[in-house]
């Protein structure tokens, strides 16, 4: 049996950073942060971190002028994936929207067809049909008011979709720039309009909140934002993205777990179900792909 490396340790500790500050942004919300002035003073520390640490790292955020319409898209995404990600978190249980989050890379899949005009191989839409399937489940044993329920889910889906239209965008930034220049500028743009919206909860937010609330504050800009950058691109420097992908496919398990112990929410057997039928759909897909690889064409 392999040993764990350093870079698996690194892989595998950005993802329970990942997976954790869904429960940790769970609980900050159920006691007294508002979702809006909680992301945006989350995203200002983060975004604080980035540039010093860029600036230090490379003394530049220069990015050329044709690839502001990566920038663009990215920061456009970036603000909308967090409206979705403080108000699932509002309206659905961490568990569901760990599960649900699950679906991004059937995302990522379907925005190359309809933007990049990609061709995508028959396990690609088994894939995305047992997700889908998946996904149903989770809807259907979520529980909650119905209005409540459903929308949580779809703001976890709309999550989900965000993020993998922002992995998207940056892919062509990810061949000419480090991960920390695109963070510090994509990020600090995305932050504009994400203020702005949220200076109605910003100025009557109380910010007399216990030792533990702000802990988890600070663990939530620290851990998932800036951290996991470090871990995460140090590691798929040296083994590639392939190998980094398994672990990343870990995410929403450990998400549920950490919601289940942290803060003992429950889970139905459908979301149980639906969760297994994502999982499945991924792998399916990303088996497919390989063997496909593998085939040798005709010279």
């Amino acid at each position: 049996m392999r040993r764990l490396s350093a870079v698996d340790a690194m892989l595998l500790g950005a993802v329970l950073l990942w997976a954790l500050n869904i429960t940790v942004t769970k609980y900050v919300l159920e006691h007294g942060w508002l979702p809006l002035a909680y992301g945006t003073i989350r995203y200002f520390a983060a975004i604080s971190i980035f540039w010093i640490y860029t600036w230090w790292r490379e003394r530049s955020f220069r990015i050329a002028r044709a690839d502001w319409i990566y920038v663009g898209i990215a920061a456009a995404m970036i603000f909308v994936n967090q409206l979705c990600f403080v108000y699932s978190l509002e309206f659905a249980r961490a568990s569901t929207v760990s599960l649900l989050f699950g679906t991004t890379p059937m995302f990522v899949g379907l925005i190359s067809i309809a933007f990049l005009h990609a061709r995508l191989q028959r396990s690609f839409w088994i894939g995305a049909g047992l997700t889908l399937a998946g996904v149903g489940l989770i809807a259907a044993g979520a529980g909650g008011g119905l209005v409540s329920g459903w929308k949580g889910d779809l703001l976890a889906i709309s999550l989900a979709v965000t993020w993998a239209s922002y992995t998207t965008a940056i892919a062509p930034l990810m061949r000419r720039y480090s991960p920390y220049r695109i963070s510090a500028v994509v990020l600090a743009i995305g932050w504009l309009p994400l203020a702005l919206v949220s200076i109605p909860q910003i100025s009557r937010q109380d910010f007399s909140f216990s030792g533990p609330v702000w802990l988890g504050f600070a663990y939530a800009v620290i851990g998932p934002l800036f951290l996991t950058n470090i871990l995460w691109f140090t590691a798929v420097d040296r083994v590639g993205a392939p190998r980094a992908t398994i672990f990343n496919n870990m995410q929403p398990f450990f998400g549920v777990l950490f919601a289940l112990l942290v803060l003992s929410e429950s889970i139905h057997g459908l979301e149980i179900a639906g969760g297994v039928l994502i999982f499945a759909g991924i792998a399916y897909e990303r088996v497919g792909r390989q063997v496909v690889a593998r085939v040798p064409t005709a010279e």
